[in-house]
């Protein structure tokens, strides 16, 4: 053993002391709480049953015991030396000492999940660890020590999950922001952070969230996804994966839009796969999200005030310091604000191919985020003006939604064309159409075209010499109702 205050280990002791008689922990007691699924419509779970209640207030007994004579035995400042791997077996061994020491009686299999749960409190994320590892769990939502959802499958699952009391909740909480130099605390209540993965964290602690602290965490896929993986689960036809791949590659200036949960990053992530390894990236985040694939990237992001208030760095500092960077292209993980103002003057002066999301319902929204944001930045600009700056700037909207069944779909792709007047115009290359649904309450549609001959971007597919692979894919699209009426 390594830095040990005391011993476990020796005849006597000094904080570790054999019980007088033993202590048989039934095996039901020891049981890791499991997820609970409920596969109803509103996947709303039920309150877990009394007896669930007391053998899970006996397991956090138990774990809290063993927790307090473990932390009394080893030396924490020693242990943080260690790697992860060295770390745990020390924590092992030294727990099946005090469990043995203390007369616990308890099978293997109930040891062992007593010792992850102790090694992930000590060194991971406490009971978020068996969540986290899941990779079919698209957001963890922590409500309180007490309640944990999770979404599967596009559905909110309430979870059986729960942290020993609102401390340790806050303490994990501090833990993960702390790993991206940021804080959280009663003074600063309100953070975003990521983990090691990148997946998106947010932290509302008290006093404002008044039952405990909220953690809310947006996890990401251990396999990164692609425009052919996307295409397999129905979120975009071939054809429009095709052209969402030549977009790219000709450099169209694109913004994805789309609402909360609806895959705008993840579809950002596609669509940056399709970049030349020579092209220099810049991009800017709040909480670094994306995962570029090319070699020559420059990674930004943005900073909070420290505890005087001063220091921060906002995204618009970012996106006009990368005018000096000499990018290639700029990629904006989510417009919220002024920025969007340097965003565009990026797109409009020699840095085709920028790309950034935003939150909006339809492309046309969209456009009008655009122009609400850069107004209430507080530039005294006509509409019209910034309306054609928008024109000018972007090329492509991607729509992306999530459906009432939970399942996330491209449901349009729209070029601005430019003005008519006061009014952009745009037009869609690419619509999903709903038809109906199934029995078990899934939406049933199609990726469609609009039936257009030449979309706008086709010159730019000539000067890139995509202008065959770009027709192909507008020739295999199937034509809409609409347009052959029309």
């Amino acid at each position: 053993m390594f830095g040990k205050r005391s011993n476990p280990g020796t005849a006597n002791p000094p904080t570790l002391r054999p019980a007088a008689a033993p202590v048989r922990i039934e095996s039901t007691s020891l049981a890791v709480p499991q997820l609970e699924v409920n596969s109803g419509h509103h996947a709303k779970a039920p309150p877990p049953a009394q007896a669930d209640r007391t053998r899970s207030d006996d397991y956090y007994q138990t774990k809290s015991t063993i927790f307090g004579a473990l932390i009394e035995a080893i030396d924490l400042s020693q242990l943080s030396k260690l790697d992860s791997d060295a770390a745990r077996e020390e924590i092992r061994d030294i727990v099946n000492e005090i469990i043995s020491l203390k007369n616990l009686v308890m099978s293997i299999a109930e040891q062992e999940e007593l010792l992850d749960d102790i090694c992930n409190d000590v060194l991971g994320y406490g009971p978020l660890e068996p969540l986290l590892a899941r990779d079919d769990i698209a957001d963890i939502m922590v409500n309180g020590p007490e309640k944990t959802y999770i979404e599967v499958s596009g559905k909110i699952q309430l979870t059986s999950t729960r942290f020993r009391d609102a401390a340790q909740l806050m303490n994990i909480c501090q833990r993960i922001v702390s790993q991206v130099g940021r804080r959280v605390d009663e003074s600063s209540p309100i953070c975003d952070a990521r983990l090691p993965d990148g997946s998106r964290v947010n932290v509302i602690a008290p006093p404002l969230a008044i039952d405990g602290a909220a953690l809310t965490i947006r996890k990401f896929k251990k396999d990164k996804l692609t425009l052919e993986q996307l295409t397999k689960f129905g979120s975009i036809s071939p054809e429009g994966a095709q052209i969402l791949q030549i977009a790219g590659r000709v450099r169209c200036n694109v913004v994805v839009s789309g609402g909360t949960g609806s895959g705008k990053t993840t579809l950002l992530n596609c669509l940056t796969r399709y970049i030349e390894d020579d092209e220099r990236i810049i991009t800017c985040e709040d909480a670094a999200e994306l995962q570029l694939q090319q070699p020559h990237v420059v990674r930004l992001e943005t900073r909070p005030p420290n505890l005087e208030g001063n220091g921060a760095v906002t995204m618009r500092d970012l996106v006009k310091n990368c005018l000096r960077m000499r990018p290639e292209r700029i990629i904006v993980g989510e417009v919220r604000g002024p920025e969007a103002f340097d965003l565009l003057q990026a797109m409009n002066t020699g840095h085709d191919g920028s790309m950034g999301t935003l939150h909006a319902n339809s492309p046309r929204e969209a456009l009008s985020r655009i122009e609400s944001m850069i107004t209430m930045g507080g530039f005294a600009l006509p509409s019209r003006t910034i309306r054609e700056m928008v024109c000018s700037s972007v090329d492509i909207i991607v729509q992306a939604a999530r459906l009432r069944d939970g399942s996330r779909r491209i449901t349009h792709i729209t070029e601005v064309m430019g003005m008519e007047g006061d009014t952009i115009i745009t037009q869609d290359i690419m619509v999903y159409r709903i038809l109906g649904e199934d029995a078990n309450g899934k939406l049933i549609g199609r990726h469609e075209s609009t039936g257009i001959g030449r979309p706008r971007m086709w010159e730019r597919a000539r000067y890139y010499n995509e202008e065959k692979r770009l027709a192909a894919a507008l020739d295999a699209m199937e034509v809409t109702d609409d347009a052959k009426l029309a």
